[in-house]
């Protein structure tokens, strides 16, 4: 999903359109990028069942995808390098939820 222009955009369309795919399934994961990435963070978990994690550095996508078994990874383009952003994306998806102790606090999240 996504722009395919340098026009000013709204980002809730393309987090929402990201958010439902995840929602139903056709997609396991997704990866939403603004500003400061809080605008598509809030507007994906809107949606029901996702998870998404607004993150700047490798350790918490990885944690997020760790402990909080986190779906969508949320990235703040004005405050990481794309190198940054490609070794976030790497990890999430790469990264497997821990279950044990973490599971109870994601079912409480999740109600």
């Amino acid at each position: 999903m996504g722009t395919y222009s340098l026009d000013s955009v709204d980002y809730p369309d393309f987090a929402h359109q990201v958010a439902l795919k995840v929602e139903s399934g056709e997609a396991a994961a997704g990866i939403v990028i603004c500003g400061s990435g809080n605008g598509v963070c809030i507007t994906a978990n809107k949606h029901q069942h996702i998870r998404a994690a607004l993150c700047w550095t490798v350790e918490i996508a990885t944690l997020a995808r760790q402990h909080n078994d986190a779906n969508v990874l949320c990235i703040p383009a004005r405050f990481v390098s794309h190198e940054t952003a490609a070794a976030m994306v790497e990890a999430f998806r790469n990264t497997a939820f821990e279950g044990g102790r973490h599971l109870k606090r994601v079912e409480k999240i999740i109600g």
